[in-house]
């Protein structure tokens, strides 16, 4: 089992920063576009915020629930209000900074927490807290700061007007899709029994891997909205339909209640249309392979488009540009993605059931399965 160092402390409270910095990046960009009469914008940045808020606290909410049923009546409906408030992530980073500064600075009380707990109580208590920190992080990245993305990228080519604003709103977001990936893939390590350590070098090749196919896929969907919005909608659209019946046949089991595990399977098809998730745990060897040679068909389709419909624009420098970032970035993300699933990705996966008998495929040690091990994977 991980140890919660120091180091992942200072993480933490990095993560509480960026979070608000984030929030207010949010309503500073959605209120200069008010200002400038540019209503439609405003809304729609802050409608990805109210959305991705509402999933999220459901989510937070619905975790408090089960982890807490049956005890602490009252604690769960202060948890409850504080939620409808749209608070509820604060709520856990409590919790998280709590026992992570016991686990982290406080190494005897961890010894002497208590005799029925388990020796390594506060760690695991500390460790679940970030997970699901990190879980929720997921949601928010593709249901906000990935969409908010793609806008302000669509405004830029639109407009061609450089502001402020704008490129803190770019930075922002490529700094939240960064810190959000990769804080979540070495939660999935530290879930994984008898799995290698998350180094710096697969960090990095992760990193490369989600953000230049994020970045280029955003981009695509930038230059056919610049033809037309109602095909990119339709384009969208169609992917959700996509990614949601992928997940309907993977049948997951994330959720305790079947309206939750809808919700669950609506959120992963929508994350589905930016990037490639595991949804089960098993080989997607195949899957993966199909899921980037469409994008990759699909983008040069796009730039397809563009060169025997508008031949004309091929001659601007900003679409020369926008084009060679999108296949380079492209290309440099299958590479990263390459190498990383052949030196760095763990061989398997925990069953998704509560208990198991195996640890990688051997019978003996009985190994506790928690919420994240039904969660997406990668």
């Amino acid at each position: 089992m991980m140890k919660f160092t120091k180091q992942n402390f200072i993480f933490l409270v990095g993560g509480i920063i960026i979070y608000v910095v984030d929030i207010g990046v949010d309503f500073w960009v959605a209120s200069k576009y008010f200002c400038q009469g540019q209503y439609s914008w405003s809304i729609l940045i802050l409608c990805f915020r109210g959305l991705s808020s509402l999933i999220t606290q459901i989510f937070s909410y619905e975790w408090f629930k089960n982890d807490w049923e049956g005890t602490n009546t009252a604690k769960l409906k202060w948890i409850f209000l504080v939620h409808v408030f749209q608070c509820g992530i604060f709520i856990r980073y409590w919790f998280a900074l709590k026992y992570g500064c016991q686990a982290a600075f406080k190494q005897n009380s961890i010894r002497d927490a208590s005799e029925t707990d388990p020796p390594d109580y506060i760690q695991k208590k500390s460790v679940d807290a970030v997970t699901d920190i990190n879980m929720l992080r997921v949601f928010k990245t593709f249901l906000e700061t990935t969409p908010q993305l793609f806008v302000q990228i669509y405004i830029l080519m639109e407009h061609g007007k450089n502001n402020s604003y704008q490129y803190a709103a770019i930075i922002m977001s490529f700094c939240g899709i960064s810190i959000s990936t990769v804080d979540y893939q070495i939660s999935l390590r530290t879930s994984l029994p008898d799995k290698a350590e998350f180094h710096v070098l697969p960090k990095l090749v992760y990193l490369f891997y989600k953000l230049l196919t994020i970045t280029s896929w955003i981009l695509s969907i930038s230059l056919i909205t610049l033809l037309s919005v109602r095909s990119s909608v339709i384009l969208l659209i169609f992917l959700w339909i996509c990614g949601f019946t992928w997940v309907l046949k993977q049948h997951t089991t994330f959720c305790k209640s079947k309206k939750m595990e809808y919700l669950y399977r609506t959120v992963v098809g929508i994350i589905l249309i930016f990037t490639f998730f595991n949804i089960k745990g098993r080989k997607t060897k195949v899957c993966i392979s199909i899921y980037y040679a469409t994008h990759t068909v699909v983008t040069l389709g796009i730039l397809s488009v563009y060169m025997f419909w508008k031949p004309s624009i091929i001659k601007d420098i900003h679409f020369t540009i926008v084009s060679i970032l999108t296949i380079l970035s492209l290309v440099l993300g299958i590479i990263f993605l390459i190498v990383y699933y052949r030196h760095f990705h763990p061989t398997a996966y925990c069953r998704p059931q509560e208990y198991s008998d195996e640890v990688d495929g051997e019978a003996g040690q009985r190994v506790e399965i928690g919420r994240f091990q039904n969660f997406i994977m990668q």
